[in-house]
């Protein structure tokens, strides 16, 4: 369709150069009853934020995919990226990620010291056994 002046009418979203709508945002925002007045730059702003976001989780979870060799994004590196990152993992503190599994972490305590009594005794057969 085009204008009087010959120009094609352009979408808010492609004006403001977003992929996500922002038409659509900014009539949920009024139907949303969150104010009695809304700007039209809160949608372009809202939609910029949530447009970005998405990204920064979906390359991180397509680098978690990657890193398990699938190339395919499933819930788990969903998961594994968010909690992975410091940031993403305080905004999404206290969300469960459905099929996405425990963050792999071994606990301090249970892993292997140097200088253990069964370390001592093994280095002590090991000496007597090299004597004789």
């Amino acid at each position: 369709m085009k204008r009087k002046d010959g120009e094609k009418n352009k979408s808010k979203s492609s004006r403001c150069g977003l992929v996500f709508n922002v038409g659509r945002l900014d009539s949920r925002m009024k139907k949303g009853n969150f104010a009695e007045r809304v700007s039209p730059g809160a949608a372009v702003y809202l939609t910029a934020i949530l447009e970005y976001m998405t990204a920064e989780v979906l390359e991180l979870a397509g680098n978690a995919a990657m890193d398990n060799k699938k190339i395919r994004i499933n819930p788990r590196h969903l998961m594994l990226a968010v909690r992975h990152d410091e940031e993403l993992s305080k905004l999404f503190g206290h969300i469960t990620f459905a099929q996405g599994g425990v963050v792999p972490s071994v606990h301090p305590s249970l892993l292997h010291r140097k200088n253990s009594r069964k370390g001592e005794a093994a280095e002590d057969l090991n000496e007597s056994a090299g004597n004789a």
